[in-house]
């Protein structure tokens, strides 16, 4: 039996006295999408530095298809797609120069591209529907388009395990409708993906499971087993409304890059939240 694509075992992580983490463990099986659910201080943001490596654990351990994170981000096995508020849009560079970032890690100490990365690149933008944007300026670009970008990074990157931060915040429906069929064919590629996100209406629609988390696990399993009344109520102290459907007349269907410091939004819409309208996003 292959090893988990991401297993956390029995994890806490302290700034001080306030524990961020408290014995999370979850496990994440290779071709998944799976939903990160919890509220603003939940320990969602702490999950994804531990994931990365970024964060040291004060117990338990993480490992990224059985070695360890910073193995991971190494070999360019682990790729991170940031929220719009930790990148810097005004940054002179175009699209595909962000794009090409995810080739960083295969090219020499003078990191000149070369075909194979070029071919990379022009490949991850055609997967994300980019490709006549380009030579167009990162920061021109919509909300929606910016999110892609960044998976496109990663696609080019190879990685094969992506952690997407709040991919739907600020996004129109055509845009976000866009970013599940992204994320699906991903998935349909072998490649796992866990995606932290507020907006509980979407989640059965693109996502093969879902995590509550409040500083620990409160429950993992399909989305109909994990979206319960009760299990909400938990998690996040009120049985939260999801608002109207946003993806009534779509088709149901199952349910990017390097975490290098900041990335080079404009919203374009905001989305319904978990929490009674105090999430992060827009």
């Amino acid at each position: 039996m292959s090893a988990p694509a991401i297993e956390v075992s029995g994890v806490t992580v302290r700034y001080g006295d306030v524990v961020a983490l408290d014995g999370a463990t979850l496990a994440l099986a290779p071709g998944r999408i799976c939903a990160l659910l919890g509220t603003n201080g939940s320990g969602k943001s702490t999950l994804f530095k531990t994931v990365l490596g970024l964060v040291a654990a004060e117990r338990g351990r993480v490992r990224i298809h059985g070695g360890t994170p910073e193995a991971a981000r190494r070999s360019g096995t682990i790729g991170y797609v940031p929220q719009s508020e930790q990148v810097d849009w005004s940054f002179p560079v175009r699209v595909a120069d962000v794009v090409m970032m995810g080739r960083y890690g295969h090219m020499g100490i003078g990191r000149s591209p070369r075909r194979a990365d070029r071919e990379a690149v022009a490949r991850a933008l055609e997967r994300t529907g980019l490709s006549g944007l380009a030579d167009r300026q990162i920061g021109a670009l919509s909300g929606g388009q910016r999110k892609r970008a960044f998976v496109a990074r990663g696609i080019a990157q190879g990685a094969d395990v992506f952690l997407l931060d709040e991919p739907f915040a600020g996004v129109d429906k055509r845009s976000e409708a866009t970013i599940v069929d992204v994320l699906r064919g991903m998935r349909d590629d072998g490649r796992t993906l866990l995606v932290s996100t507020h907006d509980l209406a979407t989640v059965p629609r693109f996502c093969d499971e879902a995590v509550l988390l409040q500083r620990r696990v409160v429950a993992q399993g399909t989305p109909d087993e994990v979206l319960t009344p009760a299990r909400l109520m938990e998690a996040f102290g009120m049985a939260p409304d999801p608002g109207p459907d946003p993806g009534a007349g779509r088709a149901p269907g199952r349910g990017g890059a390097g975490p290098d410091g900041r990335a080079a939004a404009e919203p374009e819409h905001a989305g319904h939240t978990a929490e009674a309208r105090g999430g992060e996003g827009a």
